[in-house]
């Protein structure tokens, strides 16, 4: 909503205007790219009047008689190259539009290059528009993408980082941060854990919403923000969880497809860029191999199948698009009969809907068709995405992984050594192996004794694995000795279903022969557990320590939980060092 409003000059677009909207071009940097792609389609871009989207880092010829809309980040060089636009009046007017608020001294080179080009009149608006994150799904959110290892688990967790390094860091989740609850109208009540960065962000987070409400006069959260119906009653409860809690959940294979697709390919804003493996047809000697073919695909809020299926496990994810399929088929088929019985070849609807009323039926077939054709590309995406995950699954056995995975964390008996599936030459690539090994070493009670660590490490080695995260993680155990007990993943192994039944029919897309269909139990991860407790204020060792901000009180007692509250009813959730969609997954099922 935010993004339409901007691109329609800063005015909320009126829904049933006639006429064409006002031609525009979009300029904007890579964050601004970033920000926009995984919510606006280029058709949906075109439908708001946008004919052209550029860089603004690209070179562009003037086009002296239409408006454009800049969405970039205030930074020293785009604030240049804006002000050489001026100067070369490369357009009929200006609104510019930045990210993250701008500072007064780079207004002021803004004003005083518009000043020097003669413009000052063609700068129609300049808007903070506090739209520093990316949105990937209606209930989730990242912070950014371009420079996301500046914030990421190791930036944070480097054991060299100076404290200037640690403040731009955090300065940096909190703006963001702060950006989302601007644009979601709302101030939460912060909880989070002592002792960790999570701490310093809330911390700077509340000293930042709190001065923001005390300049009454430029407060960004008056009542005329997009979302202020939305939460005006009960303020959302914002959950700052430490990435350190849990090593074990974003080291764990995957089982689910969303999380699957985002583990083993290439799948980054929504997109997953495949590599079509190269046609069986021999190539001739001497010539050059064939280039592998690139394809990228989508994945968004309007595929259907995508957002039933993204939280299913694997084998039911093949067994669906198998049964799309087939489904597809046999309306195909009809389509084709009825044309044929009519004597309609191809496609022309002109001939069609000139034969007499006893063709409603038909009629409604053709009508039906770019709605058919719609769930053709479905499904033909599917198929494509998850055959290629299929693959990894299978040359890297990771249902075998995933389940072993499990029974590590659940604490359940183990069916095969550690040591066999380290050395299994079959089995993985080395850092899946190292995977498995980093999350036995964590959830183990007692770390396993020098002579088998030893014998753990050259099976490790010779299998080809990189030793330092183990060093790390032996540290990061020591350091830690978790001050409590060590986290528990609840006690329910994935059960085993037998094979698959339908999906081992012949006629099947996916061979999955040899592949377990796992099915998951419900049980809460520590992200979970913990937003469970603090939403529904249930007295808990894990939580009942966590500090308590609420930017809207004058200085209260620090971090008293007032008594007597009623449980939240909308919470967000952010881990400082990254969450994954395996932790998403668990909250939506624990929403359900």
């Amino acid at each position: 909503v935010a993004l339409k409003r901007m691109l329609n000059f800063n005015v909320p677009p009126v829904k049933n205007s006639t006429g064409e909207p006002v031609w525009k071009v979009l300029i904007y940097d890579r964050f601004g790219q970033d920000i926009i792609s995984p919510l606006l389609s280029v058709k949906e871009l075109r439908d708001m009047g946008i004919t052209l989207h550029l860089l603004l880092h690209s070179d562009r010829d003037a086009i002296p008689d239409v408006p454009a809309v800049y969405f970039v980040m205030p930074t020293e060089e785009n604030i240049d190259r804006m002000c050489q636009d001026l100067r070369n009046q490369l357009y009929e007017a200006y609104y510019l539009n930045f990210i993250s608020a701008i500072s007064r001294s780079k207004l002021e080179d803004i004003a005083n290059a518009a000043i020097g080009a003669n413009a000052v009149t063609q700068v129609a608006k300049v808007f903070d528009q506090y739209l520093n994150f990316i949105t990937l799904e209606d209930d989730m959110f990242v912070l950014c993408n371009q420079n996301k290892e500046l914030v990421s688990y190791r930036a944070i967790n480097r054991p060299d980082i100076t404290d200037t390094e640690m403040e731009t860091i955090m300065d940096t989740i909190v703006d963001s941060l702060f950006c989302f609850f601007v644009t979601l109208g709302a101030i939460p009540i912060i909880r989070c854990s002592r002792g960790t960065a999570a701490e310093m962000v809330a911390v700077k987070l509340d000293k930042k919403l709190r001065e923001n409400l005390r300049d009454a006069r430029n407060s960004l959260f008056t009542g005329d923000t997009l979302g202020a119906g939305q939460f005006s009653f009960q303020r959302p409860l914002l959950v700052l969880v430490d990435r350190n809690i849990d090593l074990a959940t974003p080291l764990h294979h995957t089982w689910t497809y969303q999380a699957l697709v985002h583990d083993v390919l290439d799948f980054h804003l929504n997109r997953v860029n495949l590599e079509e493996s190269a046609g069986t047809e021999s190539t001739p000697a001497g010539a050059r191999p064939k280039k592998k073919n690139k394809k990228s695909y989508d994945l968004t809020v309007s595929d259907k199948f995508w957002q039933k299926h993204k939280g299913s496990p694997f084998p039911e994810v093949a067994e669906s698009v198998q049964q799309e399929l087939e489904s597809y088929r046999a309306q195909e088929d009809e389509v084709k009969r009825l044309k044929s019985i009519m004597g309609i070849e191809g496609e022309d609807e002109g001939a069609i809907s000139m034969l007499s009323d006893n063709t409603a039926k038909l009629t409604s077939a053709v009508s039906s068709l770019p709605e058919l054709l719609e769930k053709k590309r479905l499904i033909d995406l599917h198929t494509n995405v998850a055959t290629a995950v299929l693959e990894h699954i299978k040359s890297r056995k990771l249902d075998v992984y995933f389940e072993y995975e499990e029974k590590i964390m659940s604490k359940s008996t183990l069916d095969k050594s550690l040591l066999d599936m380290i050395s299994d030459p079959d089995a993985g690539t080395p850092e899946d192996k190292m995977r498995l090994f980093l999350i036995y070493y964590i959830s183990s009670a007692q770390a396993p004794s020098e002579i088998d660590l030893e014998q753990y490490k050259k099976a490790l080695m010779d299998a080809g694995c990189n030793l330092a995260p183990l060093s790390y993680i032996k540290q990061w155990k020591t350091f830690t000795k978790m001050a409590s007990a060590p986290t528990s993943y609840g006690n329910a192994t994935p059960k085993p279903l037998g094979l698959f039944s339908r999906v081992m029919n012949t006629g099947s897309q996916f061979v999955m022969e040899g592949v377990k269909n796992l099915v998951l139990k419900q049980q809460n991860l520590p992200v979970t557990r913990i937003l469970d407790n603090l939403m529904e204020m249930k007295s808990n060792p894990e939580t009942d320590d966590y500090r308590y901000f609420d930017p809207k009180m004058l200085r209260g007692s620090d971090s008293s939980v007032p008594r007597n509250k009623n449980p939240f009813q909308e919470a967000i959730v952010f881990v400082v060092g990254g969450g994954n969609y395996i932790e998403y997954q668990n909250l939506i099922d624990y929403i359900k």
